[in-house]
């Protein structure tokens, strides 16, 4: 384990901190980082070892006009060499947090029923494991 990890809340100047991270299912794309960290409406927090980031938890609040704002809890990764340390919770955590600060009263996520590692850091965090639900996407989003 690192010596020292830290936490940082992304803002809309943040983004070469992250450019070039292999935290993320893909490699960062500048444009749509840029984007990302200037939208008020997204959120991402990441952990970093130094100046490495070794995780990262992303989610967007959701607003409708019949419901109090909500959060979804978009991606959560952390370096293959540093899980079960305690970040993915610590990132988790700090996401909810942010999320609770903005006034939203409803959070969720969704991931699939085999990831076990995922569905373990969820129950650790305190969050409650529904069923029924059925996913549909258009133009290959759960690809």
């Amino acid at each position: 384990m690192p010596d020292e990890i830290t936490y940082h809340h992304l803002g809309p100047n943040d983004g070469p901190l992250i450019e070039g991270s292999d935290v993320f299912d893909n490699t960062v794309d500048p444009v749509q980082l840029a984007v990302f960290l200037v939208d008020p409406g997204h959120e991402m927090v990441v952990a970093l070892a130094g100046s490495k980031v070794i995780g990262m938890a992303s989610g967007t609040v959701l607003l409708h006009p019949d419901k109090p704002p909500a959060f979804f809890v978009a991606e959560v990764g952390v370096d293959e060499d540093m899980r079960k340390l305690g970040i993915g919770s610590a990132l988790v955590e700090r996401l909810l947090n942010i999320a609770r600060a903005r006034g939203c009263q409803g959070i969720w996520l969704a991931t699939e029923a085999d990831n076990i590692a995922a569905r373990a850091l969820y129950r650790t965090v305190g969050l409650r494991e529904t069923g029924g639900i059925v996913v549909y996407d258009w133009d290959g989003a759960m690809d």
